[in-house]
């Protein structure tokens, strides 16, 4: 749920209907489509215990502990190869943990640190958008093992131990009520759900967490809730049908949250506007113009584009709330400005006057009258999605920041909040809560989903089965797995004014996402790895952003993700 495509674009879905909660029944299995691996046409890994692999047609093949695998699509099938065995495995195909022993069967993909532990599921898919087929990963484990890939990376070990139970909690339920045996797969391993990158190696006290409130669920009039929970919700807790289309289930409630707001990791965008008009944005001027242009009483006065200059910001004043009160999810930002006096002959009323007593010139050939008095205007600007961006207020790209102004005798300072959509559960507020406030993981579900209640969903895990003794062998060595994919190449010489720089600071198994336009939700161009090497072209005039470009593509990426090779010069 923490990174970025954000749940609001799933905003035409209608709310996930309760599931039923039944104490006791058996513990269940998830269904987690495996979307982060990016697999195309190939997949490489190494198997923890064994596994029996298993096609549409023809006979099972057993793979032992550590048997290394290769899978590739060919030809629109899939084939399989193992120790210099290879079969032909058709459209679909399945491996299963056996009984191991004191192994626990398990999965590992090159190029990720996480270990998955369940039964894998390979099938072939089109992609909408190419055309290409790919091969599709589901991976089938039990939910309470399910979450131990999903805490660590959702909050992670920094976190207070009572929020990582909170967490838990959260993600439990939420695993739980998507469960739905008509549909291929019950969650993604993305942000559109829940993030899963299998078990880590070191993560204690998130799997502690998860051992401690084993069972425990959220629940309202005995049914499970969609315990929906964000990064951040900016201050103010949001309502489901606000998001999604439906009624607000009765555990939800619009709040002020003071712990999100008072958290210092809770990510926020901030940006001062000086009064006397100094440092603007370029983005933000342009606007400012452009909606002083489409006013009727104003376009007459408004000058070139060229000639436009702020000479004072008078006010702001954010308003129009989206939602219903209580919300402070504002949508329109009211400024009040006054631009600097132009002449006649189009140049600025204070040049012109500087330059006839800067001496050398006969003061009588200045004709005062010909100066246009300042014209003050007040404009409306829409804050989503262009205002915030050319103020570089966009925290996630989801346009529903909730945005705060404080201003003094020299400046305005507005602050961006919210990274996710807001509903429920407010990592850091549940952070800080904990932190500061000293509270329970019961206190904090208690807070943000008012009403409902914890059970205990138990039920006990199924044993592996024994794989028939006739393929209990050993199939031999295997092939040597892919690298990482390689990098795209960087040979121009260098344009004037650009530098070089590298993608660096991200995780080796994450990918730096390169977009068409300098904006979080702007569409993805392509997945930049670490140690890629970019030319940067310029800064955006967007804070935060750069153009880059490669041998064969050219982009916006976010600055703070890269490293320069070398210290930009004083002059620059």
């Amino acid at each position: 749920m923490m990174k970025r495509m954000i749940c609001l674009l799933l905003a035409c879905i209608l709310l996930v209907p309760a599931a039923s909660f039944a104490k006791g029944e058996k513990a269940s299995e998830v269904r987690v489509l495996l979307r982060r691996l990016y697999l195309t046409d190939r997949a490489d890994l190494t198997l923890s215990g064994r596994y029996l692999a298993r096609s549409e047609s023809g006979p099972d093949l057993l793979l032992t502990d550590g048997a290394k695998v290769t899978i590739l699509l060919q030809d629109q099938r899939l084939t399989l190869f193992a120790g210099g065995v290879s079969a032909d495995m058709g459209k679909k195909l399945t491996l299963l943990r056996q009984d191991s022993g004191n192994t626990a069967p398990g999965i590992r993909f090159n190029l990720q640190a996480g270990f998955y532990p369940g039964d894998l599921s390979l099938s072939i898919e089109k992609d909408t958008d190419s055309g290409a087929l790919r091969i599709i990963p589901i991976l089938t484990l039990p939910v309470e093992t399910y979450l131990q890939g999903v805490v660590p990376y959702e909050m992670g070990d920094g976190f207070p131990e009572e929020a990582l139970k909170a967490q838990a909690v959260c993600a439990r339920t939420y695993a739980l009520s998507h469960l739905n045996p008509d549909a291929v797969w019950d969650v993604v391993d993305t942000t559109n759900d829940q993030v899963f990158r299998g078990i880590p190696e070191n993560s204690p006290k998130s799997l502690q967490a998860v051992a401690d409130t084993t069972g425990l669920v959220l629940t309202c009039d005995g049914k499970l809730i969609t315990a929906w929970y964000g990064a951040s919700n900016g201050g103010q807790t949001e309502l489901p049908s606000n998001i999604w289309k439906g009624d607000v289930p009765r555990c939800f409630a619009m709040t002020d949250d003071p712990w999100d707001a008072e958290n210092p990791e809770s990510t926020v965008r901030i940006s001062t506007l000086n009064r006397d008009g100094t440092d603007l944005s370029p983005a933000f001027v342009k606007l400012l113009r452009q909606a002083a242009l489409n006013n009727p009483s104003l376009k007459d006065s408004v000058p070139e584009e060229s000639e436009f200059r702020i000479q004072r910001l008078t006010s702001l004043e954010l308003t129009t709330p989206r939602y219903a009160a209580p919300s402070r999810l504002m949508t329109q930002l009211q400024v009040a400005f006054e631009i600097k006096p132009v002449s006649k002959n189009g140049v600025p009323g204070d040049e012109t006057a500087s330059e006839g007593s800067a001496g050398g010139e006969d003061e009588d050939d200045l004709d005062i009258t010909e100066l246009i008095s300042a014209v003050p205007m007040t404009v409306t600007l829409d804050l989503f999605p262009e205002t915030v961006i050319a103020l570089g207020l966009s925290v996630s790209g989801a346009n529903n920041e909730i945005i705060t102004l404080k201003e003094d005798e020299t400046s305005f300072t507005l602050t961006a909040g919210r990274y996710g959509h807001g509903v429920g559960l407010s990592q850091r507020g549940a952070q800080q809560m904990a932190r500061e406030g000293e509270k329970t993981f019961r206190e904090i579900l208690s807070f943000y989903f008012p009403g409902a209640k914890l059970k205990e969903y138990a039920g006990e895990t199924a044993p592996l089965p024994t794989p028939p003794p006739l393929l209990a062998r050993d199939p031999g060595p295997a092939p040597t797995a892919t690298p990482r994919p390689t990098l795209m190449p960087v040979t121009e010489e260098l344009p004037e004014g650009a530098r070089r720089a590298k993608v660096e600071n991200i995780a080796d198994d994450s990918t730096l996402n390169l977009r068409a336009q300098p904006s979080a939700g702007a569409e993805i161009l392509m997945r930049l790895y670490r140690h890629q090497e970019l030319i940067v072209l310029e800064k955006s005039d967007i804070p935060g952003w750069v153009r880059v470009k490669t041998d064969v593509i050219e982009g916006y990426v976010m600055e703070s993700f890269l490293v320069y090779e070398e210290e930009p010069s004083p002059e620059n």
